[in-house]
């Protein structure tokens, strides 16, 4: 397999890394980065477990190739929380208790933060629409939605 270097920006930091040519951004991200918070569900694009953002946009990771992020920026779960402390939209899916498993709260936090970062003041249906391609098996989607909904509120507080 070929291997060659790639530059991209990491979560706000420029960075530098090896890939093969055929690795999926999943498998970079998870086994090369060793960020296991993007989760590896279907691997088929289906769960949305596997959620991060390329500039901005969210992508599902498992059918993205590594090499296609070179000079774009990757934003994964683990760059969401700045200095230290959690952002909006996680502290809401704690308070509200919009997790049980866990297991989609990564792609589901990566999917709503993609929208309120575009629109931080979605009706419901826009939030539902938002994370559409995101697959729970837990909680019914009622306090996911609660919870966005909530950190579209924070969020324009402080605007």
């Amino acid at each position: 397999m070929s291997k060659r270097i790639i530059s991209f920006v990491l979560n706000g930091d420029p960075t530098d890394a090896v890939i093969e040519d055929n690795m999926s951004l999943l498998d970079f991200i998870r086994d090369t980065l060793g960020l296991t918070g993007t989760k590896k569900g279907c691997e088929q694009g289906e769960c949305g477990a596997c959620t991060v953002m390329l500039d901005g946009r969210p992508i599902n990771s498992c059918m993205a190739f590594a090499a296609e992020i070179e000079g774009h920026e990757l934003t994964t779960i683990e760059g969401i929380a700045k200095g230290g402390q959690l952002s909006v939209v996680q502290k809401k899916f704690i308070e509200k208790w919009a997790l049980q498993c866990g297991f989609c709260t990564p792609g589901m936090i990566m999917s709503a933060t993609a929208l309120l970062s575009v629109n931080p003041d979605p009706t419901e249906e826009e939030i539902r629409v938002a994370i559409e391609g995101n697959l729970c098996r837990c909680t019914g989607y009622a306090k996911i939605v609660e919870a966005i909904g909530e950190a579209a509120k924070a969020i324009r507080e402080v605007q």
